[in-house]
């Protein structure tokens, strides 16, 4: 393969969570007074840090969110993640794949540490990330669209920027990808292509059983 290192965003692109999460959070939004659908979720806070959710509903409303709403809102997450939660189909092929080619993988996610370790335990996904192959939008000031959390999966795992694959699936992840100077691979199973192109993903798939020649 043509890169040194894959970093993969994780809601999504890993854990299939995107639906589960989303709902959670536009119903938490609209019982607490800021009506929300899940369609509203998905194209504003798709790939947010939690820090972002909170400055979008201040500037929008000037209302800050309750103190406990990130704890809150992970509790619902978690406990529906416990019930439902499914790594992506096809995900664990791809990156048996990268082990077997001896291309280095990471993550790179908005999510907090916690999240992360969640939803990988709960999907088995814990056995291909280890603790060094996880970093989150807590490790840095700030999160995506900001380009600071690729950079610094890039510099934790040795590997310059223009060496780096990004795959993402939210428009917030594929700029960020695009700041950082990586290349960006847009999954388009939960955003439609032309909001990723837009955002700046030019190699674009529905599959992860394709992703794996796309980096070729």
């Amino acid at each position: 393969m043509r890169y040194d290192l894959v970093i993969f965003d994780n809601d999504g692109v890993l854990v299939d969570s995107e639906s589960l999460s989303n709902t959670i959070l536009a119903g938490y939004l609209t019982e607490l007074g800021h009506p929300t659908s899940y369609e509203e979720s998905i194209r504003d806070y798709m790939g947010s840090a939690m820090h972002r959710i909170q400055e979008l509903v201040l500037e929008r409303t000037g209302r800050r969110l309750p103190e406990d709403f990130d704890e809150v809102f992970h509790g619902r997450v978690f406990e529906a993640f416990e019930r439902e939660l499914l790594p992506v189909a096809g995900v664990t092929e791809v990156l048996e794949k990268l082990d077997a080619d001896g291309v280095p993988y990471c993550v790179g996610s908005s999510g907090s540490h916690e999240r992360i370790s969640v939803g990988h335990r709960k999907t088995g996904l814990d056995r291909w990330f280890p603790a060094g192959r996880v970093f989150s939008a807590q490790d840095v000031g700030r999160g995506k669209p900001a380009p600071d959390l690729f950079l610094h999966a890039a510099r934790e795992m040795g590997v310059a920027p223009e060496r780096c694959a990004v795959v993402e699936d939210s428009p917030l992840g594929v700029q960020a990808a695009v700041a950082a100077g990586m290349d960006v691979y847009g999954f388009t199973a939960m955003t439609s292509a032309e909001k990723l192109t837009e955002a700046g993903s030019t190699v674009l798939f529905g599959q992860m059983a394709e992703l794996p020649e796309l980096l070729r």
